[in-house]
């Protein structure tokens, strides 16, 4: 008999990591409560709390800079390439 892959949200991942981090129930009961193994959510946990170091770090807003600084610098490409070619288009009598 095969085995479907299930899909699992983000949205739910994060609802379970929130939950074992909280320690309100045991992790047995948290996974029978979501259907899902203790190994998997283990796992979806220690995500939870490495990336949680991630956003509390300057590593983050780095990123975002740098990625903004990206985006001006394409768009600033674009509106040269496309007056270029505007200028081009008026010198050959192209419309």
């Amino acid at each position: 008999m095969p085995h479907t892959k299930r899909f699992l949200s983000p949205d739910l991942k994060a609802k379970v990591a929130l939950e074992l981090i909280r320690e309100t129930d045991t992790i047995s009961q948290i996974c029978s409560k979501f259907e899902i193994h203790p190994t998997q959510a283990g796992k979806w946990k220690q995500q939870a709390l490495q990336g949680m170091e991630t956003i509390f770090s300057d590593k983050a807003s780095n990123v975002l800079h740098k990625k903004d600084e990206t985006i001006d610098e394409l768009y600033k490409q674009i509106g040269q390439l496309k007056v270029e070619l505007d200028w081009l288009k008026k010198k050959t009598g192209a419309s």
